[in-house]
């Protein structure tokens, strides 16, 4: 199972639709499968300003993958936030934002629903990026690529 990041959703869109439609079918024969999801959090960053953007449409018409926190991904959520060095930067990323943080959010629905997060974000050193989290809390991270060659897919 995988946990989509924004980033990796956006991405994903360079692959047009209409001119990679196998690759298409066989991300949509994965969502069927209940092996690709999401959280709450990446649909509304997703839906900032974007609203006819093709990945925005996309992800308002598969709202079913967009799961809302369970109590395990709530308390998981803590733990992340117990470590000071993410707390205090995660914080400090929100309100640059201004709104919507998916971050940990997708990093506990990975956790506890024992998937992969999919990121294009880069582990930094003394980072506070998705990779750097999953890292810390033994969470598999990759990015779009990754998934692509673990679910041996070639175009």
């Amino acid at each position: 199972m995988y946990v989509f990041d924004t980033s990796s959703f956006r991405e994903l869109f360079h692959f047009y639709p209409g001119r990679f439609p196998t690759l298409w079918q066989a991300f949509h024969a994965l969502i069927e499968n209940e092996r690709i999801l999401s959280v709450k959090e990446v649909l509304q960053e997703m839906s900032v300003g974007g609203g006819e953007h093709p990945d925005t449409k996309w992800a308002k018409s598969h709202k079913k993958i967009f799961k809302e926190p369970t109590v395990e991904e709530a308390q998981f959520i803590a733990e992340i936030f117990k470590v000071e060095h993410f707390q205090q930067s995660l914080e400090q990323k929100k309100l640059l934002k201004g709104g919507y943080f998916a971050d940990p959010f997708i990093i506990a629905s990975a956790k506890i629903n024992s998937a992969i997060v999919v990121t294009q974000e880069r582990s930094k050193q003394n980072g506070t990026k998705i990779p750097n989290i999953c890292d810390r809390f033994g969470v598999p991270c990759t990015n779009l690529e990754g998934f692509m060659e673990m679910e041996k897919w070639e175009f």
